[in-house]
């Protein structure tokens, strides 16, 4: 896809791997609308000249609201960035159902949500493309981490089926699979992580090049590992 000339709506644009991507798509040329819920890196963000919703997509009301605010406009380009962790791990403490549910909702929730409604305007444009960010633990779960694992792999799944069911359409379906990235999200894990910019630029090449499917950093042979053994991927991965 020719990025210059595209507008594209990034969910997550104000941090992480959203906030360089949102920086080097502008760059290629792409006008940019994104997404964000908290208040400071929204105003931070805005101040950088992007244009930013304000919303919570771990909730119904936030996915309308961003809805709302992108009425009317001709969305060439959705990318589902917005994600986040959630404890279960009842070897440390009984977990927060709530805060599970939040995660539920925004991981996968949110991103069939916003497909399923702005499916009518990436169908009237002559090219789109719809960008599900996953990752390397939708392919093999952790033991730490199983909500997180959970919905990443339910989004994988749902990705896998749309790219099938759209493939006779406008829109290409990609799915990006991030390795361990040093955001909010990792802050205090001892793993190996990848910046947030060179990820961002993984993803930026396969937007351009109408990947299926990006395999970034370390997932390239978490997926070689998988291909051979299923099983001894997920025994490496459950421990990660």
């Amino acid at each position: 896809m020719q990025l210059s000339g595209k507008t594209i709506l990034v969910t997550g644009g104000t941090d992480g791997i959203g906030r360089e991507l949102i920086r080097q798509l502008k760059a290629k040329g792409a006008t940019i609308i994104t997404s964000g819920r908290n208040a400071e890196r929204v105003a931070v963000t805005q101040a950088e000249g992007f244009e930013v919703i304000a919303c919570d997509l771990s909730t119904a009301t936030g996915v309308d609201a961003l809805v709302k605010g992108v009425e009317g406009r001709a969305i060439d380009v959705l990318v589902n960035n917005a994600g986040a962790g959630s404890d279960h791990d009842f070897r440390e403490a009984a977990p927060d159902l709530a805060d599970n549910d939040a995660c539920l909702f925004l991981n996968v929730n949110a991103p069939v949500h916003l497909i399923t409604r702005l499916m009518p305007v990436l169908k009237s444009r002559p090219e789109a493309m719809i960008v599900n960010v996953t990752s390397g633990l939708a392919i093999a779960p952790r033991a730490g981490g199983p909500i997180y694992c959970a919905t990443k792999a339910a989004l994988r799944s749902y990705t896998q089926a749309l790219r099938v069911q759209l493939g006779d359409t406008n829109i290409h379906v990609m799915e990006g699979l991030p390795p361990v990235v040093e955001t909010k999200m990792t802050a205090g894990r001892d793993n190996k992580k990848m910046s947030a910019s060179d990820c961002a630029a993984a993803f930026v090449r396969g937007m351009e090049s109408n990947a299926a499917e990006v395999n970034v950093g370390l997932v390239k042979l978490l997926q070689l590992v998988h291909s051979i053994s299923p099983a001894l991927a997920r025994k490496i991965m459950i421990r990660f």
